[in-house]
């Protein structure tokens, strides 16, 4: 196969799932992956994706933010969307909440709450409530401490969710589509889905910039969503895209 019929295949690939893998790519291809390397060495220098380990993204689809720059982001944005969040919330109902900077701002809105259990894996959420001192039963999962997100992950946190079922699951995603909910990391996508698998209802808290777009590991489906929650500068375009998934609410 010519490198150009190759290097067509390849951009196809990434505009359909955001992201490729070299070993996948050579064997699709039917050749070596000395040759994908190449290949992708060569769209990422015209531009048109970005290497990863093992394989390469469309360009558009970087990291996160650490999460210290992310929670000084859209701040307005995020106190609207934790206000409207907290009022789903009824007495002696328990959430899980995963760790975020959008749930981070929901948590301080949700420390008014009495009468409710929260089971999270952020530090930063437990921490917020705990100073609330208000009547909330807090429970810190336990796991591995990671380096950026101040949260613990892992079987341990995993296996400790299965434990529970909640009433209302909380998440904050990377990104939000007409597909589904989605993360960057794998070990934090984990996190959301073991939440979401659960809790009764899944509700997804998600700013305006994060609608609209894919990134690299999707954690539930768009019918797994009972309810989407974003700011007032969610574009109608947008929206109408994400009602067509069969996201059941949108606020």
């Amino acid at each position: 196969m010519w490198s150009q019929e190759r290097r067509r295949r390849i951009l196809a690939m990434l505009e359909g799932s955001g992201q490729v893998s070299t070993q996948n790519l050579g064997d699709l291809l039917g050749v070596s992956r000395e040759t994908i390397r190449r290949d992708l060495l060569d769209l990422e220098d015209e531009g048109l994706a970005r290497r990863v380990h093992g394989g390469a993204v469309r360009p558009d689809d970087a990291p996160e933010a650490p999460f210290r720059q992310r929670v000084t982001t859209q701040r307005r944005a995020k106190r609207e969307i934790a206000r409207k969040a907290v009022s789903l919330v009824k007495p002696g109902q328990c959430l899980m909440i995963d760790a975020g900077s959008t749930t981070a701002a929901f948590a301080e809105e949700l420390a008014r709450i009495s009468g409710i259990m929260v089971v999270t894996n952020s530090l930063t959420i437990a921490n917020t409530l705990q100073a609330a001192e208000s009547d909330i039963e807090l429970l810190l999962l336990g796991g591995y401490l990671l380096t950026d997100v101040p949260a613990t992950y892992g079987e341990l946190t995993l296996s400790e969710i299965r434990r529970f079922t909640a009433d209302l699951a909380f998440v904050g995603p990377v990104s939000v589509d007409e597909r589904g909910a989605y993360d960057f990391a794998l070990h934090e996508a984990e996190v959301a889905t073991a939440m979401i698998e659960r809790s009764q209802q899944a509700v997804v808290l998600a700013d305006s910039s994060k609608l609209g777009r894919p990134s690299r590991v999707r954690y539930c489906e768009a019918d797994s969503i009972s309810v989407l929650i974003s700011d007032s500068g969610a574009e109608a375009g947008a929206l109408a895209e994400l009602r067509g998934g069969g996201i059941g609410t949108i606020l």
